[in-house]
Formats: C-alpha cells, sequence, structure tokens
C-alpha cells in the first residue's frame, strides 16, 4: 500500500511508516544506485516516503545521503509522531554520529515541538553552528528571549547567521532598539559583513521606528550602496517598504524601479504606504498597474486598497474593490469586513454597514463593533445602534474597552434611554472601567 501523508486513511501514515521501520534490517543485500538515486532526486516528502518503505521491503540498505534527503522533505511538516519514529530509525540504523543528519532532525523538531529539540540538542556529541543558530530561533519563537540570548552568548563560535538568528530574535519580537544595538555590534566590533537576510531584518525594524528609523533606514541603504550589495526582491521590498511606512512614497518607488524582480510584497508595500500616507490617487495607480502586470494581489493588497477609500470616503470604489476579491479566489477576513463597516459607516450609509456585519463569514470583534456604534452616534441614530448594542456588551472586556462602554452609554443618552445609560454607568463603576486617554506627542530637535 503506498503512502500519502496527505489522503484520509483507516491506517494514518505514522502507524505505517512504524510498522516498516521496526521490521528487521537486512544488511547482506548490495544497495541499488536506482533506488539511492529515486530517494535523492524527489523533493516530494510523499515520494521520499514512499520510496524510501519500498527500499525496507525489498531490505535495501540506506546511505546516509538518502536518510538525510528523506528526513529533510519531511522537517517542515510539523508532524511530530513522524519525525520521532524517523528519529528512532535513525538510531537503529546508527547514524546518530552523523552531524548533518542529526542537525535536520533538530530542524524538524524545534518547528514541531521545541521541548523534543531541548532533549536533542542536549544530547548531541558534536554541535555544529547550524544547530546553535537553530536554537537560538526556536527559542525565540517560544517566547524565551532570555535563554537565546544565554546560548547565543555561550557559543563556541559565532558567524553571520548567529547574528542575524539573534537580531532577528529581538527584531521579531518587537524589541527593535536591541536588535539595532546588536547589529551595530556585529558590524563595528566583530566586523562581520551583515548578509541580505540581517539587512533585510534591520530594515523591518526601521519602518516601525518613525523618525529615528527612517534616519538609520537611509544610513543602511547608504551602506548597500557603497557596499554594492545586490538588490534582490527580499532586499528591495525591504527597502521600498521602509521607505513607504515612512511616507517617503517617491524614494519607495525609485527603489521599486530599480529592482530588477518585484513581487506581490513588493507592490503591497506601495500601495500601504500610499494609502496610509494619504496618497489615495496614487494607490489606486499602483493597484491598477500591478494588476497590468499580471501579479495577483493578496489579502494584504486589498487591505492597502481598502483602507485608501475609507481615508478618501471612496464608498463606490470601496464596494467594487471588496467584490474583487472573489474574483482573485480571497475570502474577506476580519481586516478586511472592518475596512467596509468603517467605509459605509463614515459615509452615513449604515444599514449598509449592518449588513456587512450580519452576513461576514467571520465572528464580528469588538473592533468592528466599536466602529459600527461610531458612525451611529455621529449619525445621530440610536435606532441602528440598538440593534446590536445587547450583543456588544456581551463581548466587552472591562479592562480594554473603556472607549466602547463610554460610547453605549452616550448612545443610550442619544436615544433618551435614561435608566438604561444610569445602568450601564453604574456598571462601569463598578466593574472599574476607566477609559484610556489620548496621547499626542511632539518630537522635538536641539539645533
Amino acid at each position: 500500500m503506498p503512502l500519502s501523508l496527505y489522503r484520509p486513511s483507516k491506517r494514518p501514515l505514522v502507524y505505517e511508516v512504524v510498522r516498516l521501520l521496526t521490521s528487521t534490517i537486512s544488511t547482506s543485500s548490495s544497495a541499488s544506485a536506482k533506488w539511492i538515486s529515486a530517494i535523492k532526486n524527489t523533493s516530494s516528502p510523499t515520494k521520499s516516503l514512499q520510496i524510501y518503505t519500498q527500499m525496507h521491503r525489498q531490505s535495501i540498505p540506506l546511505d546516509s545521503f538518502a536518510v538525510l534527503h528523506t528526513l529533510t522533505s519531511c522537517t517542515h511538516l510539523q508532524n511530530l509522531p513522524l519525525l520521532r519514529h524517523l528519529h528512532a530509525h535513525i538510531s537503529k540504523l546508527g547514524f546518530t554520529s552523523n552531524v548533518y543528519i542529526m542537525s535536520s532532525l533538530l530542524h524538524g523538531y524545534s518547528n514541531a515541538c521545541f521541548d523534543d529539540a531541548r532533549v536533542l540538542f542536549d544530547e548531541m556529541p558534536e554541535r555544529t553552528i547550524v544547530t546553535w543558530n537553530t536554537m537560538i530561533t526556536g527559542f525565540s519563537r517560544s517566547g524565551n528571549l532570555n535563554k537565546a540570548r544565554s546560548l547565543f552568548d555561550e557559543m563556541p563560535i559565532r558567524n553571520t547567521a548567529s547574528w542575524s538568528a539573534m537580531i532577528a530574535s529581538y527584531i521579531n519580537s518587537g524589541y527593535q532598539k536591541k536588535g539595532i544595538t546588536l547589529f551595530h555590534k556585529m558590524l563595528i566590533h566583530e566586523k562581520l559583513k551583515p548578509d541580505h537576510f540581517s539587512l533585510c531584518t534591520i530594515l523591518s525594524a526601521c519602518g516601525h521606528m518613525e523618525t529615528i528609523g527612517l534616519i538609520l533606514g537611509k544610513s543602511i541603504h547608504g551602506f548597500i550602496i557603497r557596499n554594492k550589495y545586490n538588490l534582490n526582491v527580499e532586499l528591495g521590498t525591504s527597502l521600498v517598504n521602509m521607505y513607504a511606512k515612512s511616507g517617503f512614497l517617491k524614494v519607495a518607488s525609485m527603489v521599486f524601479n530599480m529592482m530588477q524582480y518585484t513581487n506581490v510584497v513588493s507592490w503591497t508595500s506601495l500601495i500601504c504606504g500610499a494609502a496610509q500616507h494619504g496618497y489615495i490617487k496614487e494607490a489606486r495607480t499602483l493597484f491598477h498597474e500591478m494588476q497590468e502586470s499580471d501579479i495577483k494581489p493578496n489579502e494584504f493588497t486589498f487591505t492597502g486598497i481598502l483602507s485608501a477609500c475609507v481615508h478618501a470616503g471612496l464608498v463606490d470604489e470601496g464596494r467594487e474593490y471588496f467584490k474583487m476579491m472573489k474574483d482573485y479566489g480571497l475570502k474577506p477576513k476580519i481586516h478586511h469586513y472592518c475596512c467596509m463597516v468603517d467605509l459605509f459607516g463614515k459615509a452615513g450609509e449604515l444599514e449598509d454597514a449592518y449588513e456587512i456585519i450580519i452576513k461576514m463569514e467571520v465572528d464580528a470583534n469588538i473592533n468592528i463593533f466599536g466602529s459600527y456604534l461610531s458612525s451611529c452616534k455621529v449619525q445621530c441614530n440610536f435606532k441602528m445602534a440598538e440593534r446590536v448594542i445587547d450583543r456588544v456588551v456581551e463581548m466587552l472586556n472591562p479592562e480594554k474597552d473603556g472607549g466602547v462602554y463610554c460610547l453605549i452609554a452616550d448612545l443610550f443618552a442619544l436615544g433618551k434611554k435614561w435608566d438604561d445609560e444610569e445602568r450601564f454607568r453604574r456598571l462601569m463603576v463598578t466593574q472599574n472601567v476607566r477609559k484610556r486617554r489620548g496621547v499626542s506627542f511632539i518630537r522635538s530637535v536641539d539645533k
């Protein structure tokens, strides 16, 4: 019976693998070059496992390269039982001293179950930079940055990938300044040349740091030019995204036009940057140019163009873009519905906004209801608000939704429901609800 990872079966894949892998292994037969070559030349996990099991049925011993290829093809599947049984079989074959096989297994465990990865790492007789880097990334993904940094500091040898892994761990966890500080140390003190990955990671951090991030991002851009880095899709897109988020759309467009190849992420970065900073006409033009370039927009592209319509109050256009998602096989998600409710609500089309809420294919969240109720208040329409108030009250969190509490109380007053308003404000006092104050910042620069 051929194995398949994806088909329904009375005997799941892992049980079939266990039955085959725990069978007696014969080493008397000579290896078949045909089978070994086949297992090395396929990129399909299903095909690799089919060949792997066929070799056992015919008592053909596997070499380390065939085992490594089979394991590598399965590591991204996050199938923990399968990995554990392959691990057991690797031990049975005597490949636990093969650092490449064990590194691949460690990578698989780090994706499927990090606790298993930690056990394997502690037991490994020989560790390479790759295994250390895998663990740093794994600790970061599991939320243990301190352990990731401790492991980084313990490394006997660190290469560019090691520094990049730790920098990415900080930045992906929201610690941009720590990531940038480490990047500076790598560059200045260790004299290591950053790779494309670390440069993309730093540029991503710059995009979230406003003016300071823009200054640093320009400096990184200069570094890229001076050191003649290849402006590939990833690096070019990171630069476009950084400049677009900072509102420098002309520079972002200049970098975009210098790129030899672009993809949906590159186009989306430009469109979202234009929408975010009020360049509505430019955002729409970019969207249509993207379509003419035969690049299929994704869900984030539509979020950007719908946001542009919200900012400009383009109701008909927004409606058309929303319908267009189906043409590209995309199902609207919560952020798309939120844009449409916001768009209709701000235009005073409360019936259309309400229809979106009751027909949406995902559960409406407090942000969608908050937008709708806010529009009802602006339009002085308590009757439309009354349709959803009871449902919203059931969702309220006293610690997070102080603004919505106040909004509902104000709507009761708007509808002259004095008793309901008094009752609701007493509830707010009982639950110690506090509305977060708005805060504005003014950046001053000493000359």
